[in-house]
């Protein structure tokens, strides 16, 4: 037994919990030091390493390693598949969709975009959280350059209807971007059932370390990049690739892939046990986001007669050994 709270706050970022993928990053700082650039020996097992993790991250969404781009966070990434699109297809297509539960490494973008002219429908959710496939039928139109929308949210844990979506939006001639740092590693991924055309990972999300993530392009599909620099990441990403950390992230999406279905069924178990037990104790107790298509990690509660700050305020006073979250973790 040891005195290490209970951390229930996953969905704002994992520990490197697994020795495998702690242990993986360190020979790339120190004795491997070399850069994925460089044409020598130290140069050349660099390189390797980083393609070796990009066919591991690849194969937890089932897609190509040709086509993941190695990005510093899902934010950047993110901005990379929106502005990188907009920028690709500015002279042919001006409109954009995104729904009203995104992060705001997504709907900032969008709102920026839309502040540069270009027109933006935001798709309104049900109470369950989720998107209103009839809104997004009606809005997806021949202009439409692209729609980006969330698999899984951060706090609610409520799945989206993402294929649906996808769907409709090629039927129009526009593209896909799914946001899936949230769902990656908890739920299964393939890109292709979901018709996704682009697709956001962070690391931090499935036990890798905090300050990388990847990016999904299919090719085909029409980017820029934002950044000016050298060839790195198929000319999308400037910038000498981080070695150490993109060795871990890779080593944890095969971890993640490998136990994915053991994993989730102990999660699940795990959630709906302890909703259960809350039911009983807490009259009034209401559910946040939609009862079955969400994530098997998260719950999501609120509390009659009380504010989530309250709760957790006195939860600090009262219950030692709890790290709680009210709200999404947002940088400043």
């Amino acid at each position: 037994m040891n005195d290490w709270p209970t951390y229930l706050d996953y969905n704002a970022t994992t520990p490197v919990v697994d020795p495998l993928a702690a242990q993986a990053l360190e020979p790339w700082l120190r004795e491997r030091f070399g850069n994925p650039s460089s044409a020598h020996l130290y140069g050349k097992e660099a390189k390797a390493a980083v393609e070796t993790a990009r066919a591991e991250v690849a194969a937890l969404i089932g897609g190509r390693p040709g086509d993941m781009i190695f990005c510093g966070s899902a934010t950047e990434a993110n901005n990379l598949a929106i502005f990188g699109v907009a920028r690709a297809l500015r002279g042919e297509r001006r409109h954009l969709v995104t729904s009203a539960v995104e992060h705001p490494s997504v709907m900032q973008p969008m709102r920026w975009l839309e502040a540069e002219g270009w027109q933006l429908t935001v798709l309104p959710v049900d109470g369950t959280g989720r998107v209103r496939m009839e809104a997004a039928a009606h809005a997806i139109r021949r202009d439409t350059a692209l729609i980006s929308v969330m698999l899984a949210n951060n706090e609610t844990g409520t799945m989206q209807p993402v294929s649906e979506i996808a769907a409709l939006a090629h039927a129009c001639g526009a593209f896909m971007h799914v946001d899936a740092a949230q769902g990656a590693g908890k739920i299964p991924i393939d890109v292709h059932d979901l018709g996704a055309d682009l697709l956001t990972l962070a690391g931090h999300k499935f036990y890798a370390p905090k300050g990388v993530g990847a990016l999904y392009v299919r090719e085909g599909t029409p980017i820029l990049p934002i950044m000016a620099g050298a060839g790195h990441e198929r000319g999308l990403r400037p910038g000498t690739e981080n070695v150490p950390y993109i060795v871990a992230l890779g080593t944890a999406a095969r971890l993640a892939q490998e136990g994915l279905a053991v994993e989730a069924a102990r999660l699940r178990s795990l959630r709906d046990a302890l909703q259960e037990r809350l039911v009983i104790a807490i009259p009034g107790l209401l559910l946040n986001g939609h009862p079955a298509e969400r994530l098997p990690n998260t719950l999501n509660l609120s509390f009659p007669g009380v504010a989530g700050w309250q709760l957790l305020a006195a939860g600090d006073r009262r219950i030692h050994g709890l790290r709680l979250s009210c709200g999404r973790a947002y940088g400043e």
